[in-house]
């Protein structure tokens, strides 16, 4: 993928010739860097692996419906659920 904007709850694919075990993933970003992007995968059976990965090993998927929070305090602002 050629450098473009990419923004927090953008979701990218991570190319599966450029690493064996993350290869494939869909990785949501939480940072825009130089070389490309950091964010997360989350990983079957709970748990959230962070990653970095430059431009020329990811493809633009597009934004996700539902992204967490960019920071603990916008976390306290989110209406609580009641059951």
């Amino acid at each position: 993928m050629e450098k473009r904007d990419l923004k927090y709850g953008d979701v990218v694919q991570i190319d599966p010739a450029h690493e064996e075990r993350f290869g494939g993933c869909f990785l949501l970003v939480t940072e825009l860097k130089g070389f490309g992007c950091q964010g997360f995968v989350k990983m079957p059976g709970g748990g959230l692996a962070y990653y970095r990965v430059s431009w020329a090993n990811m493809e633009y998927i597009g934004p996700a419906a539902w992204a967490p929070p960019e920071r603990e305090e916008e976390k306290k602002d989110e209406p609580q659920e009641t059951t």
